[in-house]
């Protein structure tokens, strides 16, 4: 049974909506671009992928989230766990001190 025109055209609207994309332009440094598609292929995404998962928990959550915090080194957080280790065992730790004067004698005492 052959398919009518209008049928078929009907069909491809429902299809081509039903997938329908959109393209957002932006402006950005070209060097943070790169960056961005070098880190997001490292990480098995595309740019895109990730910017549409970002927009799609932007809605979901209606919040904005930046942070500024730097990941630690290896070599700073080794150096935090030993600090914490010690300062457990109470090792490597002054007493406290209330004034400069206090301070200057514990260190003139080392």
């Amino acid at each position: 049974m052959p398919v009518s025109h209008k049928a078929l055209t009907t069909l491809n609207h429902r299809i081509y909506f039903g997938y329908m994309k959109t393209v957002i332009n932006i402006k950005t440094e070209k060097e943070v671009k790169i960056d961005a598609q070098k880190l997001a292929k490292e990480m098995g995404f595309s740019l895109s992928a990730l910017i549409n998962a970002y927009l799609k928990q932007f809605l979901r959550n209606k919040e904005v989230y930046f942070s500024s915090a730097s990941k630690m080194s290896p070599k700073i957080e080794d150096l935090l766990g030993k600090i914490e280790f010690d300062i457990q065992r109470d090792r490597n730790v002054s007493p406290s001190f209330s004034s400069k004067k206090e301070l200057g004698e514990y260190l003139t005492s080392l």
